[in-house]
């Protein structure tokens, strides 16, 4: 395609490239990429468009992973898939469920392609296992020099730290092989609680449970936990119920009551209390890949940054009485989310277990003052900012809070040393 419009999810990002490259093989790619090194072109790859922030903006060529999407193998020990890197996280999870095996975590969305989600450093929750791309065992790109690199433990091991995520600054990821385990069925209990309680009570909250995230309420008391645990019952089919709860309530209602308060912006404090009040009670037991994902047609604006765990409550805490004294005007549900720390170059949760935080705001409302005092807090607590979430930082903050920024810039000037991969976002990011 050529002079297309392109934009993001949200349609907060939008750019015109001069084409899209839609590549189905791995040959494909190359030639994309060694025509681009011809014409001093440059190449920026996007999934499903899910991230944020502007990490896919370009008026060069946009490579789109779209159709190189499906199963490649699995291994004879079963403990291990190889997919093309644009396949979806739904997708994968029906594809590895055909072979009795599952992925070990997943986050809340699962549209994304697995390429895009692992390399901006999606995350589920639970404080017993790290992002979605700690479960790379391997991949294969296609560097700035148009050549075909293959990285895992025995082979190139020196650059598996810094490729699983990867901002696709280092060349475009053609596939990936991802750890598995056998197929398990999941409980989803949610359920409400109160703000002191939860705070007070997390450390418990996540030991006892495998998966524990909440949602917290600008102006209320009133959380939402979704408390996920093994169990031998067997998967139920969605019914009548979990279509209203799901489609009906959590996104038709809940478009309808965003559209009111973007109309009226003076209730928002109301609206807030009133989605608090109406969240959803209920129990689902599935197989996992169906358990982790909500549905999320309800568009908007995020921020999410990565805190130490040991600073969470404070920062928490802070954040909740900044709402109430700035009295902003938003009503839509903040994301408490928990992950182990990993050894991956650019993940948020390098070296350090985690809380993640998220803050939204519907789309066509006003979300700059909100975030940018939401972001000082976040940073006042040596926070990190989720490269697919909307923030301001920048190559001078990342040298300070990512241990190995310099050592990723290295190896990304060694993999792409005419910068075909940097569009003018990343330079920025980059210091280039």
């Amino acid at each position: 395609m050529t002079n297309p419009q392109w934009s993001n999810w949200s349609g907060h990002v939008s750019c015109r490239p001069t084409e899209i490259c839609l590549p189905e093989t791995e040959d494909q790619v190359t030639e994309i990429v060694q025509k681009a090194i011809r014409n001093n072109q440059k190449i920026r790859i996007v999934g499903r468009g899910h991230s944020f922030s502007q990490l896919v903006e370009t008026n060069d060529i946009l490579v789109s992973l779209d159709k190189l999407s499906g199963l490649i193998e699995i291994n004879d020990t079963k403990d291990e898939a190889t997919v093309w890197a644009g396949t979806q996280i739904k997708q994968l999870g029906e594809l590895l469920f055909e072979h009795g095996l599952a992925q070990e975590n997943l986050g809340d969305i699962d549209v994304q392609s697995i390429a895009g989600a692992t390399a901006t450093g999606t995350h589920g929750t639970g404080v017993t296992f790290g992002n979605i791309a700690t479960q790379i065992t391997k991949l294969t790109l296609v560097n700035g020099k148009g050549e075909l690199v293959h990285i895992s433990k025995t082979e190139n091991s020196e650059l598996l730290g810094a490729a699983r995520i990867s901002l696709g600054t280092l060349g475009i990821i053609t596939r990936i092989s991802i750890r598995c385990c056998p197929t398990y069925n999941l409980k989803i209990n949610l359920s409400k609680g109160t703000w002191n309680e939860t705070v007070d009570n997390l450390e418990q909250l996540n030991k006892d449970n495998r998966n524990f995230e909440f949602y917290s309420f600008p102006y209320s008391e009133t959380v939402q936990h979704r408390i996920t645990n093994l169990t031998t019952e067997p998967a139920k089919k969605d019914g009548l119920t979990r279509y209203f709860n799901d489609i009906v309530l959590e996104n038709g209602f809940f478009w309808l009551l965003c559209e009111m308060t973007k109309r009226m912006p003076s209730i928002s404090q109301r609206m807030s209390r009133f989605i608090s009040s109406a969240a959803v009670v209920t129990t689902k037991i599935n197989h996992s890949h169906k358990i982790f994902a909500t549905v999320r047609n309800v568009k908007f604006n995020e921020m999410e940054y990565n805190i130490p765990i040991e600073a969470y409550k404070d920062c928490a805490i802070e954040i909740k009485a900044k709402i109430e004294k700035e009295k902003y005007q938003v009503h839509f549900p903040i994301e408490h989310r928990f992950v182990q720390g990993d050894d991956i170059w650019l993940s948020p949760a390098y070296k350090r277990d985690s809380a993640y935080i998220a803050v939204h705001m519907y789309k066509g409302m006003p979300y700059k003052k909100y975030f940018e005092d939401m972001e000082a807090i976040f940073r006042s607590y040596n926070g990190r900012p989720h490269w697919g979430k909307m923030h301001t930082k920048q190559c001078d903050t990342f040298e300070q809070i990512y241990p190995k920024w310099n050592d990723f810039k290295a190896v990304r000037e060694q993999m792409d040393p005419n910068q075909v991969f940097l569009g003018d976002y990343l330079k920025d990011l980059f210091g280039c």
